[in-house]
């Protein structure tokens, strides 16, 4: 029966370790259109085109590239469980042939675990209502991915898109707290400087000017070179801002 599993074992790894390999594969060809992209935006910025269409192309290809990056953690993991499985198997002692439990022995169980669907199929089902407008069943997958999954990489794609659905149906307050905890649980998401944009944006929408200012004028300064930034200047150049606040004046009597 060891070895069995072993084999058996052996064969489930060769074939994750093939998909792994293949979707390392799809995520770097993704980030070099991803980067060909970024190129024409700064590009179409320089020239004073618009940068709208390809800005939500970079949108969709970065959703793209985290949900490839979200199935390689999922590979990985599913790698270490089999090989902790075998481990397990190598190490236990083997049971006594018609050994039975002892009378008022009671056989412990653990107790059943709540299970929450695959991370990957609460995203992209969310994803999907997200986009054919049924908002209020989006919010709650995206906000299961956040309770459930608040580790994984996809966890700050949700919280962002929970912010995406208030700001569509016009709850500004609702939707800056929702960017407000992509920039504080999850600086290193890659939906950070969209957070911070649109941040920015529901704030001017909702009559804090001093605020949305001060929030695009952030965006540049920590993420310079992101579709964002080229967003963010725009918009203030559009508005007649200054890209960078002025230094204040020294103070004479």
């Amino acid at each position: 029966m060891l070895q069995h599993l072993q084999q058996s074992n052996d064969e489930r790894m060769g074939v994750l370790q093939h998909l792994v390999e293949q979707t390392s594969d799809s995520v770097n060809r993704m980030a070099q259109t991803v980067n060909t992209l970024q190129q024409q935006i700064q590009a179409q910025n320089e020239a004073g085109g618009k940068i709208d269409q390809v800005s939500s192309q970079v949108q969709g290809l970065h959703d793209s590239v985290d949900e490839l990056r979200s199935h390689i953690t999922k590979m990985d993991k599913a790698l270490q469980d089999i090989q902790s499985q075998l481990q397990n198997v190598n190490t236990q002692p083997a049971p006594a042939q018609g050994a039975a439990p002892q009378p008022g022995q009671q056989v412990q169980q653990s107790p059943p675990q709540p299970q929450a669907p695959p991370v990957g199929d609460l995203y992209q089902s969310g994803v999907r209502d997200y986009t054919s407008a049924r908002y209020d069943v989006a919010i709650g997958e995206f906000s299961d991915v956040v309770k459930y999954y608040p580790q994984d990489d996809l966890a700050g794609n949700a919280q962002f898109y929970l912010g995406e659905i208030a700001y569509r149906k016009g709850d500004y307050p609702t939707a800056i707290k929702n960017y407000d905890a992509v920039l504080e649980q999850f600086p290193g998401s890659p939906k950070a400087p969209a957070a911070q944009l649109r941040k920015g944006q529901a704030e001017l929408d909702s009559n804090q000017r001093d605020a949305g200012i001060r929030d695009l004028r952030s965006l540049i300064q920590r993420y310079p070179d992101t579709p964002e930034a080229a967003q963010a200047r725009s918009k203030l150049n559009g508005m007649g801002v200054r890209i960078t606040a002025p230094k204040p004046s020294a103070y004479r009597e």
